[in-house]
Formats: structure tokens, sequence, C-alpha cells
């Protein structure tokens, strides 16, 4: 059965141009991809927990400040891998320079038996949505179309 995640894709208007803040993927298996690598801060749902619940704690645990504000439920879209997303928008601001993601752990380099520790999130930046549409996980992309819909009030 495939995994759901939940996540928050943050939004600001900045001199009348809507910019969402993407982040980048922390770990040494990412680290030489840029363009179609970004992404909205997720992680799955534990058992019996509400997306939107799931999608805060995400938020902070990935970039170490707490989402606060009402979150506009964006849709639901199944990853390339097979995960499902449930995206919800805020709007609000944030400083990139300000980001502390939480830690994961992985045998690296492979096979050596050591452990390394890598940010899940090694980068955070803010995106017009046209430069968000060349940023982001192609299989996220949908997420840019329904924002721009929602704040064109469709």
């Amino acid at each position: 059965m495939p995994t759901t995640s939940a996540g928050i894709l943050l939004y600001r208007l900045h001199e009348g141009v809507a910019q969402v803040l993407l982040a980048h993927p922390g770990g040494p298996f990412w680290r030489r991809r840029d363009a179609g690598a970004w992404m909205l801060p997720k992680g799955e749902l534990a058992p019996g927990e509400e997306a939107e619940a799931c999608a805060r704690r995400e938020f902070e645990e990935e970039l170490g400040v707490p989402a606060v504000g009402a979150l506009v439920a964006l849709g639901r879209l199944r990853q390339r891998g097979g995960k499902w997303v449930e995206a919800f928008a805020l709007e609000g601001d944030l400083d990139p320079a300000t980001v502390r993601s939480n830690l994961f752990e992985i045998e690296w380099p492979p096979h050596s038996g050591q452990q390394a520790s890598f940010p899940e999130i090694d980068r955070v930046a803010w995106f017009t949505l046209a430069q968000a549409r060349q940023q982001i996980l192609p299989s996220q992309a949908p997420l840019l179309d329904w924002l721009d819909a929602m704040l064109a009030g469709a």
C-alpha cells in the first residue's frame, strides 16, 4: 500500500509577484542535482495522524520554524514512485538563512559500515512560479498550478 505524506507550500507576494519557498533535499544522493530536485517540505503521516497536523510537524522539523497560520488544502497528488502527497498552502515569509533542518543517518560511503549524518533539507530558496516550475520535482509541479489558480481566485 502506497504511503502518504503531507507538506506545506509556503508562499508570499513579493512586489506583487507570487513566490514559493522550495526545499532542496540533503544528503549525498541529491548533492549534484538542482533543477528538478526541489520540493515542498513534507513527510510521512504517522498512524492515525491527520494530514494537516503532519504537514505542520514536518515543516517545523525540516525548516526549524513552526508553520503559523491557516492552511489551505491545495490537493492530493501521486508522485512518480507511488507515494501520495497531501499539500497545503500557507501564506508567510521566511528568511532562508534561518532554516535549521533535522538530521538523518545513513551508511556513507556505501558498504563502508560507517554511519554519517546529513540534514534532511540542505537549503531553501524563494522562487517565482515560473522559476519554481524549473526547479521542482516534476511530479510536484501540479502544486504550482493549483496555487496559481487559488491565488487567481479560481
